[in-house]
C-alpha cells in the first residue's frame, strides 16, 4: 500500500529539516536510530505550516520515527483517543522528550486521566509509569485533595532509588512537588532526596535549577517567600 501524500510531504520536510547535531544528542539521550534530528522549535512551526490534523497525526505516530511523533502530538485532540489507544501510545513512547511531550499535551487533558492515572500508578511498565507519576505531579500542585501523600513518600522512598531512569524521573518531580507545596512533609521530602542522592550530579546550565530534590524544592520555596 502507497503512502498517503499528507504523511509523505510530511516526512519529507521533517527530513529536510533534520541535522547531525540534534541526532546525536537524541542519542546520547536514548534515542534510536529512527530520527531525522530536527530541532522542537522547528517541529513546531511545521505543525503550524501543515495544520496537522487527527488523522495524519495518527498516521505519523504509527511510523515509529521520533520526528514524526513529536510532530504527531501537535496534532492529536486527548477527547478522540480511546484509553486503550492512548494506554499503547504511552507505553510505545521509548524517548524521554516524545513520552513528556505526550504527557503534557495528551496525557494530561485527556477526559479519562485520572482512571488511567490509577491504573498506570500500579504499572510494571517504567513508561506507563511515567506517566503515572507525571499525572500524580499534576494533581500534587493543582488538586491534591484525595491523594495519600505520606503513602506516596513511602514509595518513593522505596522505590525510587531503584527505578528506571524512565520512571524515576516524574516520580522525582512528585517528590519535589510534595517537598514544595505541603510544608508539614517537606523535611521529609527534602531527607529522602538527601538519603537517594537522585540527581545529585545532574549537569545543569547556568541560570536553571537542578533536578536534585533537596535543591529544587528549597529555590522553589525561597522564590515563593
Amino acid at each position: 500500500m502507497s503512502m498517503p501524500t499528507a504523511l509523505k510531504d510530511a516526512l519529507a520536510q521533517l527530513e529536510m529539516l533534520g541535522g547531525e547535531s540534534v541526532r546525536k544528542h537524541n542519542r546520547k539521550n536514548g534515542a534510536g536510530d529512527n530520527q531525522f534530528g530536527v530541532k522542537l522549535g522547528d517541529i513546531r512551526k511545521l505543525a503550524r505550516k501543515l495544520k496537522i490534523d487527527h488523522t495524519l497525526a495518527l498516521a505519523l505516530w504509527a511510523t515509529g520515527n521520533i520526528d514524526a511523533q513529536l510532530l504527531a502530538i501537535l496534532g492529536l485532540v486527548p477527547e478522540r483517543l480511546a484509553n486503550d489507544e492512548l494506554d499503547r501510545m504511552v507505553r510505545s513512547a521509548r524517548f524521554g522528550q516524545v513520552a513528556d511531550w505526550l504527557n503534557a499535551y495528551i496525557v494530561r487533558k485527556h477526559p479519562n486521566k485520572e482512571a488511567l492515572r490509577q491504573k498506570w500508578m500500579k504499572d510494571d511498565d517504567p513508561w506507563a509509569a511515567r506517566a503515572g507519576w507525571s499525572l500524580t505531579s499534576e494533581r500534587i500542585g493543582s488538586s491534591p485533595e484525595g491523594l495519600d501523600l505520606p503513602a506516596l513518600l513511602d514509595r518513593i522512598e522505596s522505590e525510587m532509588g531503584g527505578a528506571d531512569p524512565a520512571e524515576q524521573w516524574t516520580m522525582n518531580f512528585c517528590l519535589a512537588g510534595i517537598g514544595i507545596h505541603f510544608p508539614q512533609h517537606r523535611k521529609r521530602a527534602i531527607a529522602i532526596g538527601e538519603a537517594l542522592g537522585v540527581y545529585r550530579d545532574f549537569p545543569v546550565s547556568k541560570g536553571c535549577t537542578s533536578p536534585f530534590a533537596p535543591i529544587w524544592i528549597q529555590e522553589m520555596v525561597r522564590r515563593q517567600a
